[in-house]
């Protein structure tokens, strides 16, 4: 049986029950956590299991529950953040305010590149794409793994669900235009892990999704 290129591992932090997500190249064996939101000596401990030398954090989105560990593992590991694009600064800079009022630990950081929609981010010997999707946030940024049709998509879309657009700078239109026009054509196969919640595919969410299944979309 052949290995796949990409394997992950979701391991949930603090109270918000974040999906923090350990992904590795198998051929490497170099990974990244994708919104290490918490709780830092679990994600250590996790890499350590897997054997996984983690080389980058990756951030799809400026909110406490999925960055508030980014910084001080950074530093930890010594290892370099990229992402979200750049409309989420204002959401990293206010980290410690939120963070005294959520009483979960959260530390403002400058990522060491903020992404675009269409650029690429590599672990190991892997790319991944990148898609700006706003609206749960300004900068909200997705990486989807073309090969294992499989995307990571933070609080864009969820099981059942879509995320909250009452923030600030939130917005329902850009997150369904998000939705609609960035997630759906990486193909109904393609399975996605969210940021809090079990997984599901995006077919699956066009079918029976209460909120951007195509039926309920075409009776606007």
């Amino acid at each position: 049986m052949t290995t796949p290129p990409l394997q992950a591992a979701i391991i949930p932090v603090t109270a918000f029950q974040q999906n923090c997500t350990l992904i590795w190249c198998t051929a490497t064996m170099k990974g990244a956590f994708i919104d290490a939101g918490g709780e830092i000596p679990k994600l250590k401990a996790a890499a350590a299991q897997h054997k996984v030398t983690v080389e980058k954090l990756l951030v799809t989105h400026g909110h406490l529950d999925h960055c508030g560990g980014t910084a001080e593992l950074a530093a930890d590991l010594g290892v370099p953040i990229e992402g979200p694009q750049e409309e989420d600064r204002f959401w990293i800079a206010k980290l410690a305010d939120d963070s005294r009022s959520f009483g979960i630990p959260g530390t403002p950081f400058e990522p060491d590149r903020w992404l675009e929609n269409g650029d690429t981010v590599t672990v190991g010997e892997l790319t991944l794409d990148v898609y700006h999707c706003p609206g749960h946030t300004p900068g909200h940024v997705v990486f989807h793994h073309a090969p294992s049709k499989v995307a990571f998509v933070g609080d864009v879309l969820f099981k059942g669900s879509i995320g909250r657009t009452d923030f600030p700078r939130g917005n329902h239109d850009d997150l369904i235009g998000a939705i609609t026009g960035r997630l759906w054509p990486l193909g109904g196969e393609t399975a996605f892990v969210c940021g809090h919640g079990p997984m599901s595919t995006f077919a699956h969410e066009r079918a029976s999704n209460p909120y951007v299944a195509d039926r309920v979309l075409a009776g606007r």
